[in-house]
């Protein structure tokens, strides 16, 4: 592994390479916040991708492609005299401090719940009006959901256990089958899901990366049954639920 000295001079060159792209490279000098934004997203989602599959060599290419991002971020930052990336890392780092006070300061705590606790308490004291402040609108809906039940539960506002949290799913899903108006049935779903995301998390098991990989095992398994059609020069199109059914049943033991 490279020494503290050389990922600081590694770090440096991207920094050199940024300024030198910005100046020299057309693509590179058009790019605004609003542009790189879309592309952003893109580069999270890709990694998100490499995590699932815990694949090491992917992880690290798809981190340096979001790190450029945020150097490019600091850069525009700096052009606009507002922050630079000093300003950015100097600025997380007060931040760790002050709501780490379990290593900077006299504060004691008995395990990672009390962290999370004292974490949320003390994002209050920064200026947040709400726990749920810092819940960002553009963030995907389960991934929202979950984010919102973890904050609430900083303050306490939480199942006992996962079996009081599955008697909530249940209710939802009763107050699902009972509605008939469309609209309401659809806030009824709703409510279904974030109860059953609400019973995941308090489980141990994140839903957005359950949901993930069940899209992932689906896909695959579509795919060879696709292929197995094929072979048996078969069109799925053609065929009907009980055939394909079948080619399910025969893809699932490859």
């Amino acid at each position: 592994m490279n020494s503290k000295q050389e990922k600081l001079e590694a770090f440096g060159r991207l920094l050199d390479i940024m300024d030198d792209l910005r100046e020299q490279c057309p693509w590179d000098r058009k790019q605004t916040l609003q542009t790189l934004r879309h592309l952003t997203l893109e580069e999270v989602y890709e990694l998100s991708d490499a995590l699932l599959e815990e694949d090491l060599q992917e992880i690290k290419k798809e981190l340096g492609d979001v790190l450029l991002h945020l150097v490019f971020y600091a850069k525009i930052g700096s052009e606009k005299n507002a922050f630079d990336m000093a300003d950015v890392i100097n600025s997380l780092n007060e931040k760790l401090i002050f709501r780490h006070p379990h290593i900077y300061g006299d504060v004691k705590v008995q395990d990672e719940e009390e962290v999370k606790q004292n974490w949320e308490k003390l994002k209050l004291k920064e200026g947040n009006s709400s726990v749920l402040s810092g819940v960002s609108k553009g963030t995907p809906s389960m991934v929202k959901a979950f984010r919102i039940q973890e904050k609430v539960k900083g303050v306490g506002f939480e199942f006992h256990d996962a079996e009081d949290a599955w008697k909530k799913v249940d209710e939802e899903l009763a107050e699902f089958h009972a509605e008939t108006d469309l609209e309401k049935k659809e806030q009824e779903l709703g409510d279904v899901f974030f109860s059953l995301i609400n019973y995941a998390r308090i489980s141990g098991i994140n839903p957005d990366s359950a949901l993930e990989k069940t899209n992932n095992k689906f896909i695959s398994r579509f795919q060879r049954m696709e292929k197995l059609a094929r072979k048996k020069n078969l069109s799925l199109s053609d065929m009907n639920l009980e055939e394909m059914d079948l080619l399910w049943e025969e893809a699932k033991k490859i």
